[in-house]
């Protein structure tokens, strides 16, 4: 079978920078609905369009068809009093506590004595990303992945209840 709208396909995955650095590999493999449902970045569904199982794939996206230009407008520098007592670099936030929710989820990227660094860029932005795949397996989507919008993790139980009567 091969990957097409309404399919479930799953990929070993690696993400790498143009120098070949490796940034993740999946541990397990990686499970999406294709055909447009946005479990994928397009540019890296479109290319594995028709691909079957045990074929391979590397696909370099630059930062506009991966995870966005880098935009310095959604760095920001706060008030320290705003944030709770206890802050540790990494820490997220949906929009600024105290301030604006503008939905944009915020990285805290640096701690100083009155304020923090906030950046709301994905952390790999305006990075230019090679992508490595390996199909290992494609699968039509049952009728309650369509209809989810999304692919069922392989270990999800599944409980059908039987009406009593019959």
């Amino acid at each position: 079978m091969e990957a097409a709208r309404n399919t479930v396909v799953s990929l070993e995955l690696e993400l790498a920078d143009l120098w070949g650095n490796l940034i993740q590999r999946s541990d397990a493999p990686v499970h999406y609905l294709h055909g447009g449902y946005d479990d994928l970045l397009p540019a890296l569904e479109r290319a594995l369009e028709g691909k079957r199982a045990g074929e391979e794939l590397t696909l370099r996206l630059e930062p506009e068809e991966a995870f966005g230009e880098y935009d310095e407008g959604l760095l920001r520098v706060e008030p320290r009093a705003s944030f709770p007592a206890e802050l540790t670099v990494g820490m997220q936030f949906e929009g600024v506590p105290g301030g604006e929710q503008d939905g944009v989820i915020y990285a805290m990227t640096d701690i100083a004595a009155d304020r923090v660094v906030l950046d709301g860029n994905h952390p790999l932005a305006g990075i230019a990303i090679e992508f490595r795949c390996k199909v290992r397996d494609v699968r039509a989507a049952t009728p309650r992945e369509i209809e989810d919008g999304h692919a069922a993790e392989p270990d999800d139980l599944h409980v059908r209840v039987a009406n009593a009567s019959s």
